[in-house]
């Protein structure tokens, strides 16, 4: 036996796409033209599968403030939170944070990832239970293994059976954490939220709600799944990332719990890291202030998600079973999906190719995440890209 033996499955993976003259994973963007465009693995592409939802990775207010905070404050902090690594400009994120979400208490983290394992690992530890739906992402499912709580998980979207599993915990209730996404990340689909916090209500215990996917898009302000199903109050915290909308890196979580304010210094993905550049702040900032100024993003964003999820389907392909600005394609074939994968590249769009363990289920996904940024042009040649694909190869 050896260290690397279980990673043989892998390799054997690996070997068989560069067989195939693929290399899907870890695509290579060599240069970017717009939000929308771009040179990867040497070919000119629509982006069609960058989360970029709002399209403000090349905003010039962005861009604006990120300069000038590079000028000003340098390229990075060097240091933690809870060293040299606070400055002005986080505390001023967390309460504009703090403030769009109408909730008392807010922590800025490195990394979405961050923010998701660090408040799975802390708030519930040995003692203490998880319910999570069952296809949470990698981040929260890493977090919790860390806490040492017991972890139930239950059926993906379905209230009924959190409820059961709830049922039996009795007075362990009072020392349960629920965690749920808002939409997502791999079907684009959304979590039933009004009926998940109508059990929450009767039986007890907190909610956490990844809101990664969902900020920016969902809610009449935009902040996400709990506004846009009206239980933002029977959420206790929520979590989530400045990598899709706000168009940079790094993470949050709010809450009107006071307690967060001493939980954050138990948060080893917090205390044990080096704090947000100000160039990332700076332009977090002003991408938050644009999400509530510019509506018409959101109404954009839907509109070309529309057009987009009724184009494929229209060509018969499995899509996505809800409407959303994450659209996967599923094809059972693991073969047929690579091939699918670099022909849609060769005809001029990026999607992101998902195959098993990192898909939900037994098939693979050619996953698409639509822009505002993309013109109605642009989402009819992705649609051409997939019809002359299906019309070369057959329905997958």
């Amino acid at each position: 036996m050896s260290l690397f033996d279980k990673f043989q499955p892998i390799a054997e993976v690996r070997a068989e796409l560069q067989q195939l003259g693929v290399m899907p994973f870890g695509a290579v963007t060599e240069k970017l033209l717009s939000a929308t465009e771009g040179i990867v693995n040497g070919h000119r592409v629509i982006l069609a599968g960058t989360n970029n939802y709002l399209g403000l990775t090349f905003d010039p207010e962005c861009i604006a403030a990120a300069r000038r905070a590079l000028e000003e404050l340098g390229t990075g902090t060097t240091g933690s939170r809870m060293a040299n690594g606070t400055f002005r400009e986080h505390v001023e994120l967390e309460r504009e944070l703090a403030d769009f979400f109408g909730r008392s208490h807010s922590i800025v983290f490195s990394t979405g990832y961050a923010a998701t394992m660090g408040m799975g690992s802390t708030l519930a530890g040995p003692g203490d239970v998880i319910v999570l739906d069952a296809d949470s992402h990698a981040s929260i499912y890493d977090g919790v293994r860390l806490g040492g709580a017991e972890i139930i998980r239950f059926r993906h979207n379905d209230p009924a059976d959190l409820e059961k599993r709830l049922r039996r915990l009795g007075e362990r209730i009072q020392n349960t954490l629920i965690i749920v996404e808002g939409v997502y990340s791999m079907m684009g689909d959304q979590a039933p939220l009004a009926e998940i916090a109508e059990v929450k209500r009767r039986h007890g215990g907190m909610l956490l709600v990844d809101e990664a996917h969902s900020l920016g898009m969902l809610g009449e302000h935009g902040r996400g799944v709990a506004e846009a199903a009206g239980v933002e109050d029977e959420v206790d915290f929520i979590v989530g990332t400045f990598s899709k909308s706000l168009g940079a890196i790094g993470g949050y979580c709010v809450s009107n719990h006071a307690e967060l304010d001493t939980i954050r210094f138990a948060i080893r993905s917090y205390i044990f890291t080096a704090s947000p550049s100000p160039s990332v702040v700076a332009s977090t900032r002003v991408a938050l202030r644009l999400l509530q100024q510019r509506p018409e993003l959101r109404e954009r964003l839907w509109e070309n998600a529309e057009r987009l999820y009724e184009g494929l389907k229209q060509l018969g392909l499995r899509v996505s079973p809800q409407l959303s600005p994450v659209i996967a394609v599923t094809v059972e074939d693991r073969r047929q999906a690579i091939d699918w994968w670099n022909r849609l590249m060769e005809r001029g769009a990026y999607v992101n190719l998902v195959m098993p363990p990192a898909s939900p289920t037994p098939a693979s996904l050619l996953r698409c995440s639509v822009s505002a940024a993309h013109s109605s042009e642009q989402i009819d040649r992705i649609i051409e890209a997939f019809a002359s694909l299906q019309a070369t190869a057959g329905t997958p």
